[in-house]
């Protein structure tokens, strides 16, 4: 499975760190931005890069900043992408299993680098879960998904 990785100024860090751990576990990843350190660049625009190529395949993505939450709504707002914000490992399991999540958001500024390696390891080894009511679930996100968004 393939990694889309995106982070702004406040994630662009901890992306690093990410990378390293992905390469140790044996994932592929792409980095989707920032690609140097600029203290004013926007994540919406790795946000927008990262949910674009998770929406289209059988991907996972990752995106790094201050508090997540800016990252997660936009990702949010692309067909396809089924986000968390993730602070425990619990929830982000849950958040995979259940919700069928593809993208997750870390909060850099609020959950400690030891906290990061766990939820990201349980957010990439998680998988929906195959009872129907999880697939109903998700198909009538699909559906909806099919009325709100022209592409």
């Amino acid at each position: 499975m393939k990694i889309f990785l995106g982070a702004d100024h406040n994630g662009f860090k901890l992306k690093g760190k990410i990378k390293k751990w992905l390469k140790e576990w044996g994932y592929e990843y792409e980095d989707m931005g920032n690609s140097r350190y600029e203290a004013e660049d926007d994540y919406v625009d790795f946000a927008v890069k990262v949910g674009t190529a998770v929406g289209l395949g059988e991907v996972k993505g990752v995106l790094v900043c201050n508090s997540g939450a800016g990252m997660d709504i936009v990702a949010n707002k692309i067909k396809g992408v089924r986000g968390v914000l993730g602070f425990k490992v619990s929830q982000v399991k849950e958040s995979v299993e259940k919700d069928g999540v593809n993208v997750l958001s870390i909060p850099a500024n609020y959950v400690s680098l030891r906290q990061v390696k766990k939820i990201l390891k349980i957010f990439l080894e998680s998988k929906l879960r195959q009872e129907e009511k999880y697939l109903r679930r998700i198909k009538k996100i699909s559906n909806l998904e099919k009325r709100n968004f022209i592409c």
